[in-house]
């Protein structure tokens, strides 16, 4: 019988680009969605203070017991002196799930609903970053990673509505996802190694897109990595039968991304999915025992009516 292994998705959605800063008198920068928290359960976004300007500040802050972020708005040098405050409507990880629970009702196994309630959290995480900005190539990793984890739910019908129902929570078209998942592979299949990182020669509906990517990668503060992209990455290679180590590092360098990171994550995809094999294994036994239960349970269940029927006609006949 297969061990029981823990599956952890945690990993795969975390950043591993966080930055902390330690706010001095004259100025700060928070990059991640939960880097700071203040006595006051308020954590500041871009925050630049000078003891001389006349020019309008603005404060991004968010409250760390609400999950909601504001823009502050203000003329005046002092912080306390607020001209104008816009919510922005961030939700909370908490109206992320239950709007999930909301949208698909039904009972999901243990095993698939653990890992996806802590799937969810860390993408919402993800989502919700200030840098965070949707594209193609985040839809394939996530859909990468979904279907890998769903593999063998007992009904297609549900792991399609349990998609649409998650994608949806983060306030995300499912639709997008898996169009734009199509579309990358379809284009990945008929790639060399050489087209494959030679994109930005070339025009084209994923060409271009690619090109987006790359150009935010190249800017400060435009593009949000995350784990999600480099199993978009690995996807592209094995879609198009590409085995040399050197084409992931000039597919990373054409899109500036990270190598370092990206091959980290990898490994951390890699191992999940060696334990996503052993929980597949675990549920297929359980599966299997529980249909012998039930066949046993009804043999025996005809066995006794067989029983009870020759009895009844074995008193009518004495009778």
């Amino acid at each position: 019988m297969a061990a029981v292994t823990s599956v952890s998705f945690t990993a795969i959605a975390q950043s591993p680009d966080r930055k902390f800063s330690i706010p001095s008198s004259r100025s700060y920068s928070l990059s991640n969605f939960d880097a700071f928290k203040l006595p006051s359960l308020v954590s500041y976004g871009s925050f630049n203070s000078r003891s001389n300007y006349t020019s309008r500040m603005v404060v991004h802050c968010m409250s760390t017991a609400t999950g909601k972020k504001w823009e502050v708005h203000s003329g005046s040098r002092h912080c306390e002196s607020f001209s104008s405050l816009k919510l922005l409507d961030i939700p909370t990880v908490a109206e992320t799930k239950s709007n999930f629970l909301k949208a698909y009702k039904r009972p999901i196994p243990s095993i698939y609903n653990t890992v996806l309630q802590e799937l969810i959290v860390q993408q919402h995480l993800v989502r919700y970053k200030k840098s965070y900005l949707y594209d193609p190539l985040f839809a394939l990793g996530f859909v990468t990673v979904y279907d890998q984890l769903m593999d063998g739910y007992p009904s297609d019908e549900d792991r399609d509505a349990i998609f649409k129902a998650y994608i949806e929570a983060l306030n995300e078209d499912p639709a997008q996802y898996r169009h734009d998942s199509t579309k990358l592979e379809e284009w990945a299949r008929a790639q060399s190694p050489t087209s494959l990182v030679d994109f930005a020669s070339r025009e084209g509906e994923v060409e271009n897109s690619l090109k987006d990517i790359a150009e935010r990668a190249g800017s400060n503060g435009k593009f949000s990595y995350s784990r999600f992209f480099a199993v978009g990455l690995f996807r592209l290679l094995e879609l198009a039968n590409t085995t040399e180590p050197t084409v992931l590092d000039k597919l990373c360098a054409a899109l500036n991304v990270n190598k370092k990171s990206v091959d980290r994550d990898l490994d951390v995809y890699r191992n999940l999915l060696s334990k996503l094999v052993q929980a597949k294994e675990l549920l297929k036994e359980y599966v299997e025992r529980e249909k012998k239960k039930i066949e046993e349970r009804a043999t025996s269940q005809k066995a006794n009516e067989a029983v009870t029927k020759c009895v009844g006609e074995y008193q009518s006949a004495v009778l």
